[in-house]
């Protein structure tokens, strides 16, 4: 387990960082850009900074974290670059809400969520360096799991607060290979696929960009672009290792039609 002081540390940090951006203020700054055919408007404020810089500090903290596991003390590995990809996104998901919804009770209870969701992960992370602890498969699934819970969040919050296509879409398409390349990187014990993952990031971006016009819903907006995005993961991962086709494409057939069965049946 990692050593709870730069847990608690890292962690207390994060969320102070989220919370006493509530009580500041500063002018929102608009930059524009005017391309031929297109006015492109961006609103420069706090609540942006503080998510990029609380994104960036996390994904350094988790790699202060792991510094102090055994293998990377006894093997003098000095490359955890895999490990930054899900903190960081953990951290810049859960400050869009933190930082939308007003304070009162649900902002302390999801405040709370947020933390306890960002020291699972950091944990998860720490198990899953080393392949040989009985926790490695149990602490992976995890993270995949978390990986496109956040995907579905962040889908949501994007689409709840009316950005434009411009902006939705390069966000929607970054998160999905993200979070399809970390998650193709632990089934497939190590490898990188970002060609895999690359596919992934553009049928998203497709289906987003259908699904956008379509009068949904932000929570279905989000499931509807969960049910492929995970279903195409699975589906590489699986062929990855070669495994039939017809075996492969079970699994994401059957959770991309239970995905979409619970989108249309929301409201």
């Amino acid at each position: 387990m990692p050593e709870p002081e730069r847990l608690s540390i890292l962690s207390a940090t994060i969320l102070l960082a989220y919370a006493l951006a509530r009580f500041i203020n500063i002018p929102v700054r608009e930059f524009s850009v005017q391309f031929p055919g297109l006015y492109l408007s961006v609103d420069f404020n706090l609540q942006f900074l503080v998510t990029v810089i609380v994104a960036g500090l996390t994904a350094a903290g988790a790699d202060w974290l792991l510094r102090d596991h055994p293998v990377f003390v006894e093997s003098q590995k000095r490359n955890t670059q895999e490990h930054w990809i899900l903190p960081g996104l953990t951290a810049l998901v859960i400050g869009l809400p933190l930082l939308q919804v007003s304070p009162g009770p649900i902002w302390w209870i999801g405040f709370v969520l947020s933390g306890s969701i960002l020291m699972l992960v950091l944990v998860a992370e720490y198990i899953v360096v080393n392949p040989d602890d009985v926790r490695q498969p149990l602490a992976s699934a995890g993270l995949t799991a978390v990986s496109f819970a956040l995907f579905l969040v962040l889908a949501v919050s994007l689409e709840f607060s009316e950005v434009r296509l411009v902006i939705l879409l390069p966000a929607l398409m970054a998160a999905s290979w993200l979070v399809s390349l970390r998650t193709l990187h632990l089934r497939l014990h190590g490898r990188w696929a970002f060609v895999e993952s690359g596919v992934v990031a553009v049928i998203i971006g497709q289906f987003a960009t259908g699904f956008h016009y379509l009068p949904v819903s932000p929570v279905r907006f989000g499931l509807l672009l969960l049910g492929p995005a995970y279903a195409l993961t699975s589906l590489l991962s699986s062929l990855a290792v070669k495994t039939p086709l017809r075996r492969a494409v079970v699994e994401p057939l059957i959770l991309l039609g239970l995905i979409w069965g619970s989108a249309l049946w929301i409201q």
